[in-house]
């Protein structure tokens, strides 16, 4: 009797670690091609720390045009292809240029929200949401950022941009949105 219960057990325990192996999400394979590392990044994030200027409102930075005067500059989204999370090239120089607010505001942390496009179940647009949001933080933690300043939510098909249903807002849909937290 003891013998016919193990061996249950034993069955049991194979087929959900068949289950669990065999996962039911689609997967998405993507490529991503790593950032060339900035210059002396720390170096120039460590001294704006404790420099003492006054920091702009949420999301905007400021910075120096050709004739010296200021200017704002904001976070910007960057956008992905269909079902795909890698980073495009074209994004790639959105996010270089969004790492530079992080050296003028080293104490704010900045949320990144991972969007789909309306297609797609709510499940598995959550997760790819996630995907986004996580390729994105990932990216800027390979440019210097640290993990601390960024948090990532994923907010699936729940929040587009355009509520159109036509190819040209769902290209729209499909982003990362980075926000400064107050």
């Amino acid at each position: 009797m003891k013998l016919k219960v193990a061996g249950i057990t034993i069955l049991s325990v194979m087929l959900l670690a068949f289950l669990v192996s065999c996962g039911g999400s689609k997967a998405v394979k993507t490529t991503q091609t790593a950032p060339p590392a900035p210059a002396a990044t720390t170096g120039s994030r460590a001294m704006s720390a404790g420099s003492g200027k006054k920091i702009p409102s949420a999301g905007a930075m400021s910075t120096r045009n050709e004739s010296g005067q200021a200017a704002m500059v904001m976070l910007k989204d960057i956008h992905f292809d269909f079902d795909r999370y890698d980073i495009r090239p074209p994004d790639v120089e959105v996010l270089k240029k969004d790492y530079a607010w992080f050296n003028e505001n080293p104490e704010k942390r900045v949320k990144i929200e991972g969007n789909c496009d309306e297609r797609g179940s709510i499940e598995y647009n959550l997760a790819l949401g996630q995907r986004r949001a996580d390729a994105t933080k990932d990216f800027l933690m390979t440019l210097g950022v640290s993990a601390g300043e960024l948090k990532t939510i994923s907010y699936g098909k729940e929040k587009p941009v355009d509520p159109a249903h036509n190819e040209e807002a769902w290209a729209k849909n499909r982003r990362a949105h980075l926000e400064a937290e107050k």
